[in-house]
């Protein structure tokens, strides 16, 4: 007994060692001390399995082969005249999500095309350091060390950016039930999405919301009530309903016409969606919602003890996805190198939708001998625009005024955007004088998809930044763009993000590259559009160089900077930027795509000085896409970005150019260590531009300064200003700084504060002072100087005309 309390004891220590570092102990913790003292009893697999009663049994069959049925296969549209649809088996075409145990941002602004690609990079290094607690499907509503669902069950909240495959990971769990292969401890699933839960306009009970997609439940629902432990609910899409269920309203837990106690209980969608989750209706069930994450916020208050957000492909996971897409290994190969080599292509292949356009917009690039691959896509406008291009190709016989057509969809699809609608209905395209008949067949079922639901039908984009860019083409249609720059303000001045897309897409389409496929069947675009556009970014542009003070200012310079890239024109970045002196952006996180596009813009600024980067937290994948332009800047701040020593080795390369102007270089807080010190030492002594370098903040230590004095001894070095504060220095360096700076001939600022010197080093540093003659100032604050060493140091004051020695 006292061998397994001890033995416990010891458990329990290691656990509380290093929970902060494993995410997932936490919540093993959090669980074995709601279980009770002794655990051992609750890891039995096998304990807490569903047994489905006997008079059940039939109906669960039914159930599980009905779900297999329906969930077996997977629609993929081919935009071909030939095959519109083809089907695939789930299991063949599907391609594992990662899905971590957390939800990063919750206020992200979800129409940002590109906005997690440095996340991703990120996450995949931590995933490599197994600081990232991964989770499968299976894991969304079970105990953390055991098999068993939660015992008094559970809500999980699983949250994605549009097109990142929730549905389809919805699909998958569903028939992985249905087949045996996970969540044995759940007697019956049942799956609902929000969209078809919009059409329900009155009030209904539990029992016909399920009746009325599961009809053959017939009179059993009372039984499943018996034991709601075996029960999971799944309810994809919360950001597509049309009610706001708000779960901080205290109301819903004081008054009745808001509560939905029981099954048989009348009551609006909303309430019975509120209490499943809250577990006031079937307490013991199990809760599965999924949604972007804009609309996450209104969980905030809901009781859900999972989090876990999908983000998509990682690594590997991309290829995988490219190699199923195409059946020609040949042409998936050819397909993924250009994605591969182009950094904005590749960013958005960590969203299975974008996959799928990148599929179909690049795949006729490498198949078809007549396309020159020195045009294939290279911004996201020329990729949208191919896409349309091919489903125009492949439909051209069958269309009799497809201009005229893209109007009218283009102008109920900028409708919906400002609406924040995804969903059209029958009345919609009535509105805007499209017949229903029309999405039956031909080329507009491959822009608009049909869903004939349970209640009724209704039509969405195959993806949100489709519908983007036909509002966006919509504009060039337009047979009178008098108020097309209004328009454009008044998109711009939104802030929550929802225009952003469309903005650049309809920059992206004033560049003839863009417009050229598009032409050949939609004819020329109006000229008059494209100045319109073109002066008003110019405008824009102009009107936000000099506004960067705020962090909204600097975000606005950076979206224009985006239109810029976008248009692909030359002359108008040249006539907006060519002549800007400073471009700062510290504060602001820039993604690797927002570096790109930086880089685009510097390299054709001839007259850049200033780089302010401070704290935009680029790291060195960010750094990778500017490393060839940063040698035109004077001053380069890039503190506090996280470069590490591989950083510093690209920095190395442009501080090299026969070009470079770099006077000052700030790499403050920058996580560098010994390893990078041999090629700043490099650097330093060839360098005939360098004169201030601030290191400070980092973990060169001894070694790394040692390295670093052979450089300042060198005769040709400039460095005239250094900072080595908060470098971890102690006295085993003094002597070699000394040594060094005794023949330094440019050196007249230099910061030692904040590291580990002691009275040991007051020798040598009184020496560095007395024997470097042009130094004029040196700190040594906050180091381990006895009052009698500070004395010593503090002696030297004046001991040449204009010599500082900070304490």
């Amino acid at each position: 007994m006292e061998k397994g309390s001890r033995a416990r004891r010891v458990m329990w220590e290691s656990f509380v060692k290093v929970h902060h570092g494993v995410p997932k102990l936490d919540k093993i913790i959090k669980e074995i001390q709601e279980l009770g003292s002794d655990p051992v009893d609750y890891m039995n697999i096998g304990r807490g399995l569903s047994e489905v009663p006997r008079h059940l049994k039939g109906v669960q069959q039914k159930h599980k082969e009905i779900l297999q049925v329906q969930t077996e296969t997977l629609r993929v549209n081919t935009i071909l005249i030939k095959e519109k649809v083809k089907i695939f088996q789930l299991v063949d075409r599907y391609v594992e999500l990662t899905i971590i145990s957390n939800v990063r941002d919750r206020t992200l602004v979800e129409h940002e095309l590109l906005a997690r690609g440095r996340d991703h990079e990120e996450w995949r290094k931590k995933d490599l350091r197994r600081e990232l607690e991964k989770i499968q499907t299976d894991q969304l509503s079970k105990s953390s060390f055991s098999l068993r669902k939660s015992k008094s069950g559970s809500s999980a909240a699983v949250s994605g950016v549009p097109g990142i495959g929730k549905t389809t990971m919805v699909q998958k769990i569903v028939y992985d039930w249905a087949t045996g292969k996970i969540y044995p401890y759940f007697q019956f699933v049942f799956s609902f999405k929000f969209r078809d839960l919009n059409n329900i306009n009155s009030r209904i009970n539990f029992r016909n919301l399920i009746l009325d997609q599961y009809p053959y439940f017939g009179n059993v629902l009372g039984e499943l009530w018996k034991n709601p432990e075996g029960l999971l609910f799944i309810f994809d899409g919360l950001d597509e309903f049309k009610d706001r269920i708000d779960f901080a309203d205290n109301r819903r837990n004081t008054e009745p016409q808001f509560m939905c106690p029981d099954p048989e209980c009348w009551c609006e969608v909303s309430d019975i969606v509120y209490s499943l989750i809250q577990h006031k209706l079937l307490p013991g069930c199990s809760m599965l919602v999924t949604s972007r994450p804009t609309a996450l916020l209104l969980l905030e208050k809901a009781k859900i003890s999972v989090w876990a957000e999908i983000l998509g492909f990682v690594g590997d996971e991309r290829k995988e996805y490219f190699n199923k897409f195409f059946e020609d290994q040949a042409v998936s190969e050819a397909v993924f190198k250009h994605v591969e080599e182009n950094e904005i292509l590749y960013t958005m292949c960590y969203n299975p939708s974008y996959c799928w356009i990148l599929g179909l917009s690049l795949g006729p690039f490498f198949t078809q001998r007549n396309r020159k691959h020195q045009q294939v896509p290279k911004t996201i406008t020329q990729l949208y625009s191919y896409y349309i291009y091919n489903i125009l190709k492949n439909h051209s016989l069958e269309i009799l005024s497809p201009r005229d057509l893209f109007l009218k969809l283009g102008e109920m699809a900028f409708t919906g955007g400002s609406e924040k609608k995804i969903v059209f209905r029958n009345g919609d395209l009535i509105k805007y004088n499209l017949q229903p008949s029309q999405f039956l067949s031909g080329f507009l079922m491959e822009l608009l998809e049909r869903d004939d639901s349970i209640q009724s039908v209704v039509y969405t984009f195959p993806h949100l930044t489709i519908q983007k860019f036909i509002a966006a083409l919509a504009q060039f249609l337009s047979p009178d763009p008098k108020d097309i720059q209004k328009l454009l303000s008044e998109a711009y001045s939104e802030k929550d993000g929802r225009f952003e897309i469309f903005l650049r897409f309809v920059v992206g389409l004033s560049s003839p590259r863009s417009a050229r496929p598009l032409e050949e069947f939609l004819s020329p675009f109006l000229h008059q559009t494209t100045c319109r556009v073109i002066d008003w970014v110019k405008e824009k542009v102009k009107g936000q160089i000099g506004n960067t003070a705020t962090e909204t200012g600097k975000r606005n310079l950076l979206n224009t900077l985006h239109y810029l890239f976008e248009s692909q024109n030359k002359a108008l970045a040249q006539a907006t930027v060519g002549s800007v002196e400073t471009l700062a952006f510290s504060g602001l996180q820039l993604t690797p795509i927002d570096c790109v596009v930086l880089s685009h813009v510097l390299g054709l600024c001839d007259t850049i000085k200033h780089l302010d980067l401070h704290g935009c937290y680029i790291q060195c994948e960010g750094l990778q896409r500017l490393e060839y332009v940063l040698y035109k800047c004077q001053k380069l701040r890039l503190s506090e970005n996280n470069l590490g020593d591989s950083g510093v080795k690209l920095l190395s390369s442009a501080l090299r150019n026969p070009g470079c102007k770099i006077q000052e270089l700030d790499l403050q807080d920058n996580n560098l260590s010994d390893s990078c010190a041999e090629d700043l030492a490099s650097v330093i002594s060839t360098n005939q531009s360098l004169t201030d370098l601030h290191l400070g903040l980092n973990r060169l230590g001894d070694s790394g300064v040692k390295l670093l004095s052979v450089a300042l001894r060198n005769l040709d070095c400039k460095i005239q200003r250094l900072s080595l504060c908060g470098n971890r220095l102690t006295d085993s360096c003094a002597e070699d700084l000394a040594s060094a700076l005794s023949t330094n001939q440019s050196l007249t600022d230099l910061n030692l504060g904040l590291n580990r010197f002691t009275d040991q080093s007051v020798p040598a540093l009184r020496q560095l002072i007395l024997t470097c003659r042009t130094l004029n100032l040196i700190e040594l604050g906050s180091n381990r100087f006895s009052p009698n060493g500070e004395n010593q140091l503090k002696s030297l004051r004046g001991y040449r005309l204009g010599l500082r020695v900070k304490m």
